[in-house]
This record gives structure tokens, C-alpha cells and sequence, in this order.
């Protein structure tokens, strides 16, 4: 099960987030503006620290606690996409990536849309949750 989507622009400010799991206790929106500025700094401190010496790591890419797995995807433009799902989901790399592409088709493409903006999409949130209800989340 896919609990909740959350997508962090380039300068660590929430851009979109959507819960999918009904059960789940509900932040203030100051709570989730919090919760992605500090994930924003956590991913950019883990992407200077290394314990390969030369390495160019991306940063936070999962986060594993005892009830849930934190997995982050980040685009070539900084734009991170954060899903919080079971720690028994399988494929969560395909499901971050197939967001990208609905991401990409129907925000990007959007001529009224300007970057780094919160996104206010109705095709994206309808094809986000056609895709969800797909995987079952």
C-alpha cells in the first residue's frame, strides 16, 4: 500500500502532496511544509557524505523504519519525489518513476504552469490516482 506522494521542488519547498491511505493522521499544512524543508536538507547533507571515497552520491534514496519505507527520487533538475509506502511494496522504483512521467506529461507540458510553483492539476490528480488505484494504493 502507498501511503502518501510528496513532491519537493529544487529549493526544498513542498510543491504537492496527497495522502492515499484514509487511516492516516493528517498534518497541518505548516507540518508538511516542515517535514519537506527538513527532508530537502537531510537528502543534501547525505549527498556530501560518503564512505566510498570518489563517490557522487544522489543522496537519500531510502529511508527504512519499522512500519513504513521512505523512498526518494530525485530528477535531474533537484525535483525529489518522496513516496511513504508498506516496507513489504514491491516496485516502488517503477511507481516513482511512472509519477515522473504523469508528472512530466501534465504538469510540465502545462503551458499555464510555472516551475518550482505548488502544482493545482486536474489531470494530474486524476491520472496520479488512476495509477495508484492500479497498483492498489
Amino acid at each position: 500500500m502507498i501511503y502518501s506522494l510528496y513532491i519537493i521542488n529544487k529549493a526544498g519547498g513542498l510543491i504537492y502532496q496527497k495522502d492515499f491511505n484514509e487511516g492516516l493522521a493528517h498534518l497541518s499544512s505548516n507540518e508538511y511544509l516542515v517535514l519537506a524543508g527538513t527532508f530537502h536538507g537531510v537528502h543534501a547533507i547525505t549527498s556530501q557524505i560518503s564512505p566510498v571515497k570518489n563517490s557522487n552520491s544522489s543522496g537519500l534514496e531510502v529511508l527504512e523504519a519499522d512500519t513504513f519505507k521512505l523512498y526518494c527520487y530525485q530528477t535531474l533538475t533537484g525535483t525529489k519525489f518522496l513516496i511513504i509506502a508498506e516496507s513489504s511494496h514491491p516496485s516502488i522504483d517503477a511507481i516513482l518513476y511512472r509519477t515522473y512521467d504523469i508528472y512530466s506529461d501534465y504538469v510540465m507540458k502545462n503551458p499555464f504552469y510555472t516551475p518550482e510553483m505548488p502544482i493545482r492539476s486536474e489531470l494530474f490528480d486524476l491520472n496520479l490516482q488512476k495509477l495508484m488505484k492500479q497498483i492498489g494504493g
